[in-house]
């Protein structure tokens, strides 16, 4: 298959098209990048001032030192505030326990950008998608970037085994089985494809539980979820009871040697079989969390066809990679079911960091442990190499913005094969790349990515790629050996 014909998309948020305008923008995705398809936001917004709005970029939960490589307003980092690009139609949130955006000065001056650029996008032969949240309404005041549900109700958090709220969790996400989180999404759908008819379809990003800090990953075990689940027959009961006992011997009763065998020769390929041994319910909660995560997706696709987008409006799934999808739920094979394409992402300044959340977490809670035995450990049960050297948790650190991501290559490409066999060819696996880094580290991780047997590559996000960079991609996309696949 020819690169021409392969799918190559990046994110533009609002922001960018507003300060560069629109032919500036799709002349860089085209004529530069070679894109064909891209996903932006249902936002608005303008330059702010300090505490009005959100900063840009965000800050990952207090770890980020990015800044963007292509200036906004003059800066390559600043205040933004935001609004919804059009007026909502209240009267589809009804039935919500959570209503629209609202709409502000800037919907009125500026919306009126976001369906312009469809048009202009969709007239040169682009694919357009909104990038949305799977279960999060959009926090007002923000630049539409699905990174927090701002100011949900309580009962549709997710919780830990023993019922308690996850301590700051980097990604502020809503319960999956919630149907007050479900009636907002069908609300929501609705209300988009009537202000923008011409989109191409949906990305929802994070149908599955985020597991970037331990406590996420020991979600959920909310009323909702134990209603869901057990009527559907599973043993809630038990899975709580042995995913509680877990969590509990991890936060007090871990030792190094249970430790040594996934830090050692055999990556704890064998402690594995022998933990879901010990604790059964725990391989049971897994299967309980892929099920939840599909039954999602089904709703989703169910929202767009009941909203007159049946068979015309696509929906690709934003994941997380193997083998992070088997904590977070994602099931590629159940998703293709509903999904026209999945999309796994390579965040890997983000596998980075998890070894140090995830690290500080056990040596904080479990006396004596060594800590080369826990960076190797988790390092490991990542899949962040082939032969982890690091002997320390700060080895594994937020990559500055001219530091290389400390994940080979090699690693990468098996992440995306895996995610390729497990979907089974049900659906595309378009994997996606983040912008953020240098320039050398940036082109290493895009180009990999590019000659692999993936159908296609997402780029996340605009505002970090120079000129010199969608230059780079559009040469490695273009070439002989990207176009053989």
């Amino acid at each position: 298959m020819t690169a021409d014909k392969r799918f190559l998309g990046i994110t533009v948020y609002a922001d960018y098209i507003i300060n560069e305008g629109i032919d500036a923008v799709l002349d860089n995705l085209t004529k530069r990048a070679g894109a064909n398809a891209v996903a932006i936001n249902p936002s608005v917004a303008a330059k702010s001032v300090e505490g009005i709005g959100a900063y840009q970029p965000p800050d990952d939960a207090g770890s980020s030192p990015r800044l963007f490589d292509r200036p906004l307003w003059g800066a390559r980092g600043l205040w933004v505030r935001g609004a919804p690009s059009f007026h909502p139609d209240k009267s589809l949130y009804a039935n919500s326990a959570y209503g629209p955006r609202q709409p502000n000065e800037l919907t009125d001056e500026l919306g009126h950008i976001i369906g312009d650029f469809i048009d202009a996008a969709l007239d040169r032969g682009f694919k357009v998608y909104f990038q949305v949240s799977a279960t999060s309404p959009l926090a007002s005041g923000t630049t539409g970037v699905p990174t927090s549900w701002g100011g949900g109700r309580e009962e549709d958090m997710p919780r830990l085994p023993d019922g308690r709220l996850a301590e700051n969790p980097m990604a502020d996400t809503a319960c999956l089985a919630s149907d007050a989180i479900r009636s907002y999404n069908s609300a929501l759908v609705r209300d988009l494809l009537q202000a923008y008819p011409r989109i191409t379809g949906f990305r929802p990003d994070w149908p599955e539980y985020p597991c970037y800090k331990l406590d996420e990953a020991f979600h959920d075990f909310s009323p909702h979820v134990e209603d869901w689940a057990t009527s559907r027959g599973w043993d809630f009961v038990g899975i709580r009871r042995d995913v509680g006992a877990l969590y509990d011997h991890l936060h007090g009763g871990l030792t190094n040697d249970d430790l040594e065998g996934f830090a050692g020769v055999d990556r704890g390929r064998v402690d594995q079989i022998a933990l879901l041994r010990r604790y059964p319910g725990f391989f049971e909660w897994l299967r309980l969390k892929a099920a939840l995560s599909v039954d999602l997706l089904a709703h989703w696709r169910s929202a767009i066809d009941d909203a007159g987008g049946g068979g015309e409006k696509e929906l690709s799934a934003n994941a997380f990679m193997p083998p992070f999808s088997m904590f977070t739920g994602f099931d590629f094979a159940g998703a293709a079911a509903h999904c026209d394409a999945v999309t796994p992402k390579l965040f890997t300044m983000h596998w980075a960091l998890m070894v140090s959340f995830w690290g500080d977490v056990l040596m904080n809670r479990n006396a004596g442990l060594k800590e080369e035995l826990v960076v190797r450990a988790l390092a490991n049960l990542f899949d962040l190499g082939e032969d982890i050297q690091a002997t320390r948790l700060s080895e594994y650190h937020y990559p500055e913005p001219d530091e290389p991501h400390p994940i080979p290559t090699a690693t990468q490409i098996r992440k995306i094969r895996q995610a390729i066999a497990q979907t089974g060819g049900g659906a595309a696996v378009t994997p996606m790349v983040h912008g953020y880094g240098p320039h050398d580290d940036f082109v290493r991780r895009f180009r990999l990515a590019a000659q692999s047997p993936a159908d296609g590559v997402w780029v996340n996000r605009y505002g970090y790629l120079s000129d010199g960079k969608l230059d780079a991609i559009g040469s490695i996309w273009r070439s002989p050996s990207t176009e053989s696949g």
